[in-house]
């Protein structure tokens, strides 16, 4: 990480949540607005942040355990940890290295990253740093779709090894606290994926902003259906995971395509509000598609007892996404590697105290149940 920015980090963060409330002092308000804020009165948001509480732990006495093993294996893929940097646009709006801290960081810390289309670092220049762990790429399927399809090679190319392909959000969701605060992307940060692309208006279709004023009709002409995704599968030699599942029969239907993995989200809070939060859900997908698809849940997820109790209903592996940010606004890359050890910290402490020596001991029996 020597060609980032070093910075220290606070004497009295003891764990991801307190890296919040510094975010918050450092960013300019709208940018503050953007990354934390949710859709509409963000209800969904709101109960995100709560919703882990209402599951409990169970605690496993005098545990005969020597040593704690964290691998979980994706896409037949050893990771060292059961927890990916989750797909985050936009990241120099947090900390001018953006991206290129975060990838280092995670590294560090033997944990993936996944890579958003809308990086403000390109797909390629980020592969540069991957080493230890696997490196995912998020895609939002382009209206062009050749512009998709050369999104997907690039990945391809640059090394990358899965495919995650954001469903939930063919258009945006309705961001009023953005609004209120003026948010708008700065000229000097652009998602540089989409660039050999931009004379093309389909970009409006996927920048993610709600500031932009397109048509919706034009917008939901323009999204993808089914069929697109069933041909990306088809045509693509990297895994794909489908992002964004909150119902039964999505998730059954993601199965029936040939997905690798599914992941129960509800993009943060973003999209529409008033949607189920992930941990709710996730059981009755797990229980509707089997053991033999992975997994992988994100929204909300602020600990280690948090991993932990998503991984004991049911998820393979889990994706975090504001804390990442809040720690690299807070200390840069030295910030994110921080807050993702607390996190690999605090999930081998409740192991320990749980009894169980490996991912495969989280069993739902572990927790107890609202």
């Amino acid at each position: 990480m020597s060609s980032l920015q070093q910075h220290d980090i606070p004497a009295d963060i003891a764990c991801c949540h307190d890296y919040e409330r510094y975010a918050e002092q450092i960013l300019p308000q709208p940018h503050w607005h953007y990354i934390a804020g949710g859709s509409g009165n963000e209800s969904t948001l709101k109960a995100n942040n709560i919703v882990f509480d209402k599951f409990g732990l169970q605690q496993t006495l005098l545990p005969d355990i020597n040593q704690i093993n964290t691998r979980v294996i994706l896409n037949s893929e050893r990771h060292e940890n059961p927890i990916l940097v989750a797909p985050i646009a936009y990241q120099q709006l947090a900390h001018q290295d953006g991206e290129l801290a975060t990838v280092q960081a995670a590294n560090a810390q033997d944990i993936s990253m996944v890579l958003s289309t809308l990086s403000s670092t390109s797909l390629e220049q980020v592969a540069q740093y991957q080493t230890s762990q696997p490196l995912w790429f998020q895609l939002y399927i382009q209206p062009d779709k050749e512009h998709t399809y050369d999104l997907i090679k690039r990945a391809e190319q640059a090394g990358y090894t899965s495919l995650v392909i954001t469903l939930d959000a063919p258009i945006n969701g309705l961001r009023n606290r953005e609004q209120r605060h003026q948010f708008s992307l700065p000229e000097h940060i652009q998602a540089q994926n989409l660039q050999p692309y931009s004379q093309s208006v389909s970009n409006q279709a996927a920048t993610g902003l709600s500031s932009q004023q397109v048509m919706l009709s034009r917008l939901l002409a323009q999204s993808p259906r089914w069929k697109d995704i069933s041909d990306i599968i088809a045509n693509t030699r990297l895994s794909v995971y489908l992002k964004g599942i909150l119902t039964v029969s999505d998730a059954k239907k993601a199965k029936e395509l040939g997905a690798a993995g599914i992941i129960v989200s509800n993009h943060g809070g973003r999209i529409l509000d008033g949607v189920p939060t992930s941990i709710e859900m996730l059981p009755l997908i797990r229980q509707a598609v089997g053991h033999d698809i992975e997994i992988l849940c994100d929204s909300g997820i602020r600990s280690g007892s948090d991993i932990f109790k998503a991984l004991a209903l049911g998820a393979n592996s889990v994706l975090v996404g504001r804390p990442v940010i809040y720690g690299l606004a807070t200390a840069g890359a030295m910030g994110v590697a921080h807050c993702l050890r607390l996190l690999k910290d605090e999930l081998q402490l409740t192991m320990a105290l749980t009894g169980c020596a490996s991912i495969s001991d989280i069993t739902i029996d572990k927790i107890r149940l609202p």
